[in-house]
């Protein structure tokens, strides 16, 4: 089969596509053939750690597809069954999903929106709902909200009845969220929202932060933070992995920081939110009221394409790879 790798040296990568065997599901484990894969911008960024130098590997990190073939122990699932999940090796005409970290598609979706859903749902339910504890009514900022992960903040968290701030650099961009509930858009890529959010909240702050910049935006960010607020740091786009920290705000207004990471999780670890997902999250798909965002699918062909309007910030939402099938 058809199967994307990326070979590392640590400062540069090389991503190239392999003629390699078709793999074998093992017990709980699932082979699902591709329709449809999602682009993360993680994955590519070597200074997260997700690849060792020297060393190839395939990637992808989520898709959607039809089962084929079921190993042992497998319960909840068929051959025929229309799925979607976090799974190694996405961008390929086969993969293997695992049971625990596998949903059945909601029918509301088509491949393409079920691709860009599993993973950076799943990272954002552990941000707003697992280690965010948000609450109906509260504040909720974004940074760089236009982002696939920004996007998917802005549904699920207006979903769950919280409001919503986001930035971007770009005012075409904030323009089109306003269909989907943002609730204010601030054109910058500086810190320098404080202001902003301030006076949008009566001077009580936000409740909830999730930074998909980084470093650069972090002080500003604190800043910003209601009493007893959160605050989630899910990327660092602008390569600035260093921010100073004020001890006192995070002291007087019992603050709470966390990363929003699966690096280091454990299987188990990652699936563990899986049931509340499915039971709180996939019924609001299911009618609509979250609808994953596409920006654009491109052919199966064109991943290095694909990967190059990520990397230039040209997408609102999510980039998808097309299965190899005509019938993707």
């Amino acid at each position: 089969m058809k199967s994307y790798w990326m070979q590392s040296d640590g400062v540069n990568a090389d991503i190239a596509l392999r003629e390699v065997d078709r793999p074998v599901p093992g017990p709980g484990q699932m082979l699902i053939r591709v329709k449809a894969a999602g682009l993360n911008r993680g994955e590519f960024i070597l200074g997260h750690g997700l690849h060792k130098a020297g060393t190839a590997k395939q990637i992808g990190m989520e898709a959607a597809g039809e089962i084929v073939a079921c190993g042992d122990g497998v319960t909840g699932f068929k051959v025929g069954d229309r799925v979607m999940g976090r799974c190694p090796g996405a961008f390929a005409e086969y993969a293997l999903m695992s049971e625990s970290e596998t949903m059945l598609m909601p029918s509301s979706l088509d491949w393409n929106q079920a691709a860009a859903l599993p993973l950076t749902s799943l990272v954002v339910f552990d941000m707003l709902v697992v280690q965010g504890h948000l609450k109906p009514g509260e504040w909720v900022f974004v940074t760089g909200v236009t982002s696939g992960v920004g996007v998917s903040a802005l549904t699920m968290a207006k979903a769950l009845g919280a409001k919503v701030i986001g930035t971007s650099g770009s005012q075409e961009k904030l323009d089109h969220l306003k269909a989907l509930g943002l609730d204010l858009g601030i054109c910058t890529r500086e810190p320098n929202f404080y202001d902003a959010l301030m006076k949008a909240t009566d001077g009580k702050g936000v409740d909830l932060v999730v930074n998909t910049v980084g470093g650069s935006v972090f002080a500003e960010c604190i800043r910003s933070m209601a009493f007893q607020g959160r605050l989630a740091t899910v990327g660092y786009v602008d390569g600035v992995l260093k921010a100073e920290m004020d001890i006192e705000a995070l002291h007087a207004k019992r603050l709470t920081l966390f990363g929003v990471s699966n690096k280091l999780r454990t299987a188990a670890q990652r699936s563990a939110a899986m049931p509340d997902f499915k039971k709180l999250i996939l019924p609001l798909i299911e009618t609509g009221k979250i609808v994953p965002m596409v920006y654009k699918t491109l052919p199966f062909e064109k991943l290095l394409e694909a990967k190059a309007i990520m990397d230039t910030n040209q997408h609102l939402g999510k980039i998808v790879l097309a299965g190899t099938s005509e019938e993707s």
